[in-house]
């Protein structure tokens, strides 16, 4: 039986289980999670190490295991395996992201549970897809140095990781579309199947542009900040007092427009600038006079004609500044959470909308164990899976 509220969310009725830690398993079982979907997530006795990470690792736990209930359960005993199957025969889908061979050791890996749970879909999260390398271990800097991101993102000879798990999280994504794809074939034939989505294959999904540039040319690209631009103001300028800015002007049009925000009729007057191919040409020359010109203007009052003038430009936000970022306050993009310990946090939502809502917290964030008595009071006993 499931002690679960409705929703009115798209996977309301879909039970998952989640035997997961840190960012990319998690990350695939909050977002089924937020669409409606109960999560039951599976921690070990004293909970997900997750939970208590320093450093950069602080907001993990808080930031990928919103609306799920926790249950404690010790899967490395034969009990734990036991009960573990028998909830997992009430589930739709699994969610697993340990390394290589464990579940599989457990006797909890999709061959070992297809044939007593034939609709169940079985996802996995890992390194690298099958072929030479999936017996490896992979972090996410692992990838992003094997899969061209740090080449492309840093300075020629100073590889540079992304400044945030891009691919952990991504990787979660692209398991929770798995889902969806497999929750929607299930209907049709009635069976379940095995997903896996991987960290290397996933970074070198977001270097596909680059790849494809080199097939095209026969050069290899260059990290960003050696790129050559196609636009001769895309660029991060200082204004007053050390603010900064970026600023592009994509095309003439936008050009001419920069031009008279500034009120710098001698730009336009220039015969050398008049096309965007001219402007490229002598972009670092360029550069320079509109960094000249821009260093004496101030940024909250330049933003506010750019804006006006329909000029693309950005501030460079710290994440501590986003938590009271206006637009995402107004937009609905950050919602408080209460804490395990009673306290509150806002956490970032789903960056979407489904017919005008934005699924939001519908729970505090579990205690270590908090529902393991509802979960497993609730279950059947029967055999485990033969």
């Amino acid at each position: 039986m499931k002690n679960t509220p409705a929703t009115g969310l798209p996977l309301e009725g879909v039970r998952v289980i989640e035997f997961t830690h840190m960012v990319m398993g998690p990350a695939c079982g909050m977002i089924l999670a937020d669409l409606g979907a109960e999560v039951i997530k599976i921690e070990p006795p004293g909970g997900d190490k997750t939970r208590s990470l320093p450093g950069l690792g602080i907001g993990f736990f808080r930031s990928f295991n919103r609306n799920k209930k926790s249950v404690v359960l010790d899967i490395t005993t034969e009990e734990g395996q036991q009960t573990a199957r028998a909830l997992i025969a009430q589930c739709d889908v699994l969610l697993e992201n340990f390394r290589p061979g464990l579940m599989a050791r457990l006797g909890l890996d999709y061959d070992s549970l297809k044939a007593a749970n034939p609709r169940l879909i079985y996802v996995s999260h890992k390194g690298f897809l099958p072929g030479p390398y999936e017996k490896r271990l992979a972090l996410d800097e692992v990838v992003q140095m094997m899969g061209g991101l740090s080449y492309m993102t840093g300075p020629e000879g100073r590889p540079l990781r992304a400044g945030t798990s891009v691919n952990d999280i991504m990787g979660g994504m692209f398991g929770a579309i798995g889902v969806l794809a497999a929750l929607r074939e299930r209907d049709k034939t009635g069976a379940g199947q095995e997903i896996q989505s991987a960290l290397f294959e996933n970074c070198v999904f977001l270097s596909a542009q680059h790849m494809q540039q080199f097939q095209m040319t026969g050069e290899p690209p260059p990290p960003m900040p050696s790129r050559v631009s196609a636009w001769s103001v895309y660029d991060v300028f200082t204004l007053a007092e050390g603010e900064q800015l970026f600023i592009g002007a994509v095309n003439d049009k936008q050009w001419l427009t920069l031009c008279r925000v500034l009120d710098c009729p001698e730009l336009v007057a220039d015969p050398g600038l008049q096309t965007n191919a001219q402007r490229v040409a002598v972009r670092p020359e360029l550069l320079a006079r509109l960094g000249e010109i821009l260093r004496h203007r101030e940024a909250g009052e330049l933003s506010l004609k750019l804006e006006a003038a329909g000029i693309p430009y950005a501030p460079i936000m710290r994440p501590d500044q986003l938590v009271n970022d206006p637009h995402l306050k107004a937009s609905g993009g950050l919602a408080p959470m209460q804490l395990e310990d009673g306290g509150m946090t806002d956490v970032v939502l789903l960056p979407l909308t489904l017919g005008g809502r934005r699924p939001g917290v519908r729970q505090p964030l579990a205690r270590v164990g908090e529902h393991t008595e509802e979960v497993l009071g609730a279950l059947q006993q029967h055999a485990p899976a033969q």
